[in-house]
């Protein structure tokens, strides 16, 4: 008996203490288990329920992930802060070895239902479990989100567009009379600041603008939201060197292709590669444009535009090269055509007129020719001597004929070669006029 009261003894003398034992010096077991007395996170932390619970939000944008023009959908991963007082939340720092501050788990303290009205799903952000809380009872909730959000984004400037989403926070079920919203920082620093955004990709952050509000849906609750528009502006630069410089080479290049000579069949051949080369570049950079139900973006309209001028310019050079081909059945220029294209156009657009040997060369062959008109033929004229005249007028009615097919031929290429430059002149303007309309129209969007 004496030795099982010993052994008890000893039980009770060497047991470990127990569990608020070992917590009994702990300041922060001691403050939380303070806080936590009697505390009800389902109810809003104002001891007046007629006073507002004001809660400040600040954003601050990391990264432009993703922007979706075909679903309208833009994708930021942002740094939101919000704060706001419990008035349940307060202690005195001297109580507590002068500890003014402390971090307590989201899920123990009253949280505000505050949403963006875009979000359209759900992304991928980190869970942050805690709060600060300080000793007046300021509670501070940060944490990072990828805002998955819908926007209106206008591609018709792409690749120079700027594209203004907009992020609007409210509380979903509380009035003004209960949560009212406000800014952590004032709205010229929230504007300017770029301090933690990623400059590396696509999209550069132009400003963040904000905008507080009170509306009412039936005249009779009224609610506070604070929106936030993010303006971002695309980088073109990658867009201009794979996009642009390819088509405006192949468009001088089809400019260079004037200059071959009218009558040359090279000339049809270079346009047709030209026009097929176009095509093929259509086809690579068709997966780069966006694409939307509502529009179409201008650089889309310019690819466009590029390969009607291709086709013209085809279609020009087929005319001409018909007109000029020479053929032994092709009629005599006409007189009307003489008088517009081989006299009045060339003085009126300075146009250097080309063969003006051929009147000379006609000269010469006349001249020439009337060294085989033969004298009469006599009656005394042997057999063999007719047979041979006969012969030579047959070759000088041949030639008359082949020389007066040559000069038709030689007017129509003069014609071909007039209302080639013509042609020439109206595409090229037309072509330079495009280029400095849509220039300015994108240096414009560029500045502003």
């Amino acid at each position: 008996m004496q030795l099982l009261q010993v052994q008890f003894l000893a039980l009770t003398t060497f047991a470990p203490p127990s569990n608020p034992g070992r917590f009994a010096n702990a300041t922060l077991v001691r403050l939380a288990d303070f806080l936590s007395a009697g505390y009800k996170k389902g109810v809003r932390p104002v001891k007046d329920w007629r006073t507002s619970t004001i809660v400040a939000i600040d954003l601050m944008v990391y990264s432009i992930l993703n922007v979706d023009e075909k679903n309208q959908v833009l994708t930021t991963y942002v740094w939101y802060r919000q704060s706001w007082t419990d008035e349940f939340l307060v202690w005195n720092p001297e109580d507590f070895d002068e500890v003014k501050q402390v971090s307590l788990p989201t899920a123990n303290v009253w949280v505000p239902d505050i949403l963006i009205n875009e979000f359209v799903d759900v992304g991928k952000s980190p869970d942050i479990p805690y709060v600060y809380v300080t000793h007046e009872g300021l509670v501070q909730n940060y944490k990072p989100i990828q805002v998955v959000t819908a926007c209106t984004l206008n591609i018709y400037n792409f690749p120079f567009d700027v594209q203004k989403c907009s992020l609007t926070f409210q509380s979903w079920l509380h009035t003004i009379d209960d949560i009212n919203i406000t800014l952590m920082r004032s709205p010229e620093k929230l504007r300017d600041d770029k301090s933690v955004f990623m400059n590396q990709g696509e999209w550069e952050l132009l400003h963040i603008l904000s905008n507080y509000k009170i509306f009412s849906v039936d005249n009779d609750d009224y609610y506070a939201e604070m929106k936030f528009h993010v303006v971002i502006r695309r980088r073109p630069l990658f867009y201009t060197v794979n996009l642009l410089l390819p088509s405006v080479f192949l468009m001088v290049m089809d400019i260079v292709g004037f200059f071959l000579p009218p009558d040359s069949g090279e000339r049809v051949s270079f346009k047709i590669t030209l026009l097929l080369g176009y095509s093929v570049f259509l086809i690579i950079v068709s997966d780069t444009l966006p694409a939307t139900a509502i529009g179409t973006p201008l650089i889309g309209v310019y690819f466009v535009v590029c390969m009607a001028l291709l086709v013209i310019s085809l279609t020009e050079t087929v005319l001409i090269v018909r007109l000029v081909h020479k053929q032994d059945l092709q009629p005599p220029v006409p007189h009307w055509v003489k008088y517009l294209i081989l006299e009045r156009a060339p003085v009126l657009f300075c146009i250097h007129k080309k063969h003006r040997f051929c009147a000379r060369l006609q000269q010469d062959r006349e001249s020439g020719m009337l060294g085989l008109r033969l004298a009469p033929s006599r009656d005394n004229t042997p057999p063999v001597m007719d047979n041979i005249l006969q012969e030579v007028t047959a070759i000088r009615h041949f030639l008359e004929k082949r020389d007066r097919c040559r000069e038709i031929a030689k007017e129509w290429l003069q014609v071909g070669y007039v209302l080639d430059v013509l042609l020439f002149r109206v595409y090229l303007v037309a072509v330079i006029a495009y280029s400095i309309t849509l220039g300015t129209l994108w240096s414009v969007w560029q500045v502003a």
